[in-house]
């Protein structure tokens, strides 16, 4: 079979293991099912996931100038300490900004390759760990709004880690740790506007990814200098497809290029 469309981050769904799914023009395809398959990868043009238009890709699927003026794209996606609409201050939107961060956050530790700190609107809860690779993850604070998410987050990692480092998430190159005793150690230097919003009982939330081998080295695949990849799929984490060759393709980091996907 053989699919066409802008690429767009995968949607995932929580079980044993993950489900992906990639939204494609006229498809909706479980990325599971190709696992064992050819799969050949075909760069066409670019497509600005805000214009539309086959301008070259900048950052997060947009080209230079949606980049630099739509709300979507602001500091404060990337920096939530920023947020300003509990404040009424606009930044590029006002009404998308109180949207977004008006919601309920979570701060939140996660495991991928070693414990980290992030943020996440808690209607992103699990996808949000997913898409880190994480195969474990705890809640540490539920706050009202994306700034007191931002100025946790900022204080939290003074002590441990916010990045994950992805070429040791794609080797499963895991490192054990007890979320619970790292969240209990952290408590003590949640900012104090946050302290209300602690979370006294939560769990660890396990995620299994559907993997059948993992790369001894990692090679990243970059349309841009290889319009054509075929290989043979052999897992799915956080948000890249694993191949036989040890050849890794970020789906996330590819938004906004229209591509041939054939299924063989």
């Amino acid at each position: 079979m053989v699919y066409t469309g802008v690429l767009k981050k995968m949607m995932t769904e929580i079980g044993s293991p993950v489900q992906y799914y990639l939204q494609l023009e006229n498809d909706f395809v479980n990325i599971n099912q190709a696992l064992n398959k050819t799969l050949e990868i075909t760069f066409i043009k670019h497509e600005c996931l805000h214009c539309h238009l086959d301008k070259p890709i900048y950052r997060q699927g947009y080209c230079k100038s949606c980049f630099f003026d739509i709300p979507q794209a602001a500091d404060w996606i990337i920096r939530p300490e920023l947020s300003t609409a509990h404040l009424d201050k606009e930044d590029r939107d006002l009404a998308y900004e109180k949207k977004v961060q008006l919601q309920p956050h979570i701060v939140y530790l996660a495991n991928s390759s070693s414990v980290k700190v992030g943020v996440t609107r808690k209607a992103q809860v699990p996808t949000r760990w997913i898409d880190q690779g994480a195969h474990e993850a705890i809640e540490i604070v539920e706050v009202p709004n994306r700034y007191l998410a931002g100025i946790t987050e900022v204080a939290l990692k003074a002590y441990v880690s916010d990045k994950t480092n992805w070429r040791k998430m794609l080797k499963n190159e895991i490192q054990d740790a007890d979320l619970l005793a790292e969240k209990e150690k952290l408590a003590a230097f949640i900012p104090e506007e946050a302290k209300p919003y602690y979370l006294e009982n939560t769990k660890e939330t396990a995620i299994e990814f559907p993997v059948l081998q993992y790369p001894k080295k990692v090679k990243s695949l970059n349309l841009s200098k290889i319009p054509n990849y075929t290989g043979v799929l052999k897992g799915i984490k956080g948000q890249y497809l694993i191949f036989e060759d040890s050849t890794v393709f970020n789906v996330r980091s590819n938004e906004g290029y229209y591509v041939s996907l054939e299924i063989k």
